[in-house]
């Protein structure tokens, strides 16, 4: 292993080479802590959750992780309303909405998710978390500087080479190279152009030889043997998203257990239809129906994330009779390898494969805890 990959676990102190993706809607800080516990990685999403919820979360990691531990952010611009665009989606969800019964919302959409802001870096400052990663970019340049100034690493994703090289320009210290096997939201921020996303197999090199900093597989990751691979390609580490669901300490919704754990999970595909963005998940009807053509994703979608605004119910309706049918399923391709373990025997099984792959003397350069 190269100094260059030992930097960000040398400066973190931790002992694997693992980070557990932050998953929103399906964790809290349990686990986050249980992967830190572990020596990982573990991360608190933070973009659905308010200002209240998020100083109470970090009061709980503050104390008790056992590790580092990331807090991360989107950083989307919030879009400008279209009335006439979410008259037409909510025509759109009629159908599935007089299915289930579920009353549609009236007036204007209401965005779920909100971007990093100054407010939000008031709320994390005391807590001085020793990771702040982002999806869609980076926020502006006098909150990041701000966030370097107490020594935290910043983290974004990749999509493309050329996210690549504009993060490392603008200030991130690890990139996360996600490939298009990967499960939740496209990190994509420079261009909405689902045809430049691709694997893994090929994004990876790609970045690790056009940027200095360290770079983490992100994609279809889920066992040892993906482990080994990501790191043979160039990686730093790896960052595991979908297996985590099946952990305990996750907050997974039953049904969405059920589906990663059924012969479903290994049909996923990208869809826009549950928030405005490209993101992956197994297939389901809202994706069926909803999506334009052979595709699962909507052109009616209003822009990310006012598309969430009127499924709201609708899922909640369909959930309540015990369906999934509207309920984003988010998985990665690689879901099918995925087993229900706890998070910190899933990290440590991950974790060894790494230090396999690099040899057993780089574990011992780390000085992170032991397992």
């Amino acid at each position: 292993m190269t100094d260059t990959r030992q930097t960000w676990m040398q400066r973190l102190g931790v002992r694997w080479p693992v980070v557990q993706a932050p998953m929103a809607g399906s964790q809290g800080s349990a686990l986050a802590l249980a992967v830190c516990s572990a020596g990982g990685v573990g991360s608190l999403p933070a973009a659905t959750l308010s200002l209240d919820a998020l100083r109470q979360e970090l009061e709980i990691l503050s104390q008790q992780a056992q590790g580092a531990y990331s807090v991360n952010f989107f950083c989307h611009a919030p879009p400008p309303h279209d009335p006439v665009r979410e008259a037409a989606w909510l025509d759109a969800l009629r159908p599935l909405a007089d299915r289930f019964g579920a009353q549609l919302p009236a007036g204007q959409a209401v965005a779920a998710r909100a971007p990093f802001s100054p407010e939000a870096l008031a709320v994390i400052r005391p807590y001085r978390p020793p990771v702040v990663s982002f999806h869609f970019g980076l926020p502006a340049a006098p909150l990041l500087a701000e966030i370097k100034a107490w020594g935290a690493q910043v983290w974004s994703t990749a999509t493309t080479v050329d996210e690549a090289r504009w993060l490392e320009k603008n200030g991130a210290d690890v990139i996360i190279a996600q490939g298009l096997e990967a499960g939740g939201h496209r990190g994509m921020f420079l261009t909405a152009d689902v045809t430049t996303q691709t694997s893994l197999l090929a994004l990876l090199p790609q970045i690790v030889r056009a940027v200095q900093v360290p770079v983490l597989a992100a994609g279809g990751i889920a066992d040892a043997q993906g482990v080994r691979a990501a790191l043979a390609l160039g990686a730093a580490g790896v960052q595991v998203g979908t297996a985590y669901l099946l952990s305990p300490e996750a907050q997974t919704h039953p049904l969405h257990r059920a589906a990663l754990l059924s012969s479903r999970a290994g049909h996923t595909a990208l869809t826009n239809v549950f928030t405005g963005r490209p993101a992956r998940g197994i297939v389901n009807r809202a994706m069926r129906e909803l999506g334009d053509g052979a595709t699962c994703l909507s052109a009616r979608a209003p822009a990310f994330p006012l598309a969430g605004w009127a499924m709201a119910p609708i899922r909640a309706a369909a959930e309540a009779a015990g369906l999934d049918d509207c309920t984003p399923l988010w998985a990665g391709q690689a879901a099918p390898l995925c087993e229900p373990l706890p998070a910190a025997e899933l990290t440590r099984r991950l974790g060894a494969a790494a230090l396999a792959a690099w040899g057993a003397d780089a574990g011992a350069a780390t000085g992170g805890p032991s397992a």
